[in-house]
């Protein structure tokens, strides 16, 4: 259990000794010591959560996930999505802390009308009751017309579908709203209305459970060439994806992978290196229960990964990281070190630019 730390502490204290920073150490790891062209990964922010663990009916977006344009800078993108965090919690009513009934505030005391509230989740962001599976996406939407954004122009959004987590075993079926049941082959079906209804949404992850391998096939072959299927949960372990050498089952555009105990630094090279050459996008994730240490950032950076998915902009294990994001790029800029072309980006992605701000937590 002690070995992806021990190896992270190894290259940690080999980049101490060789005065280097730790991204640029495993950038040398991965690209055999030859000067790396750099760039910053894309920034999948979390804004607001609905799945299971909400009081809403809804269960079907475990997180619904901000973008910002590639062509902004990680310090334009964080400011942008900062000012839209702003303007979620004041819409939303976040219960008082005193009151420990969550549940029953929703009776008709707003005047009938029930009141969105939300609270903050392990996440990062605030997990909010909604009904409907167009609720959460017609706020986002509603937020960045007034800040004068466009979705799909100025920023995309990503949903984490957490499909493992909406599987009712008893009746074999997806329980997506509450008391509303679909077959895996019925979800198909639903992700492709939503996308057609909301083409901003250009990322899936997880939609199913790792079991129904005909249905990720299907949603593949019917939406793979405008939105992103991305598999978390769903996937393998890295050392099972590598001793297999096979990432395509299931069926999926990207994988995300995530630094745990039982990873070593030469597994995540290796895992990325395999990721590239299946011209799969690898995406860097954050574990459960995570600490203050933001070192998979440098990790994120130094293996040269499409996307970073670090959850919301609060709480302080997640500010440290998105600080340390916005250091790497100082670093990156000043040294003249940074590749600026958009070579991380891909059709699915269109654009335009905003401006600065330092971190703080929400």
């Amino acid at each position: 259990m002690a070995i992806g730390a021990v190896s992270l502490a190894v290259a940690k204290a080999c980049a101490m000794l060789l005065n280097k920073p730790l991204y640029l150490n495993i950038a040398l790891l991965k690209h055999n010591q030859e000067q790396p062209i750099l760039f910053m990964p894309l920034l999948m922010v979390s804004l607001v959560s609905c799945g299971k663990s909400s009081s809403g009916k809804l269960n079907l977006m475990k997180e619904v996930i901000c973008i910002p344009h590639p062509e902004l800078t990680t310090r334009q993108g964080v400011e942008m999505l900062m000012e839209i965090q702003k303007h979620i919690n004041k819409i939303i009513e976040l219960p008082s802390p005193p009151k420990a009934e969550t549940k029953k505030g929703h009776d008709g005391s707003k005047r009938g009308q029930q009141q969105i509230t939300g609270k903050m989740s392990h996440l990062g962001c605030l997990t909010i009751n909604c009904d409907t599976i167009e609720q959460p996406l017609l706020l986002i939407q509603e937020i960045c017309a007034n800040l004068g954004l466009e979705l799909g122009t100025n920023l995309h959004l990503a949903i984490n579908c957490a499909g493992h987590e909406l599987m009712d075993y008893s009746k074999g079926k997806y329980e997506v709203i509450l008391g509303t049941y679909k077959n895996a082959a019925e979800m198909v079906d639903l992700y492709v209305d939503l996308i057609n209804k909301y083409p901003s949404i250009i990322a899936l992850i997880d939609p199913f459970r790792k079991e129904d391998s005909e249905q990720w096939d299907s949603i593949y072959h019917a939406l793979g060439s405008r939105c992103y299927i991305i598999a978390g949960t769903a996937s393998k372990s890295i050392s099972k994806l590598l001793e297999q050498g096979n990432i395509s089952i299931p069926k999926s555009s990207g994988l995300i992978i995530k630094h745990t105990n039982q990873t070593t630094m030469s597994d995540l090279v290796e895992i990325t290196n395999l990721i590239d050459s299946k011209k799969h996008i690898p995406v860097f994730g954050s574990t459960e229960g995570e600490s203050s240490d933001d070192s998979l950032v440098d990790l994120a950076v130094g293996l040269g990964v499409r996307f970073i998915k670090l959850g919301g902009l609060s709480r302080g294990e997640r500010v440290t990281k998105y600080n340390r994001l916005l250091t790497i790029e100082e670093e990156l800029v000043q040294n003249g070190t940074l590749d600026t072309s958009s070579s991380s980006c891909d059709a699915r992605i269109g654009g335009q630019e905003q401006e600065t701000m330092t971190l703080v937590k929400v």
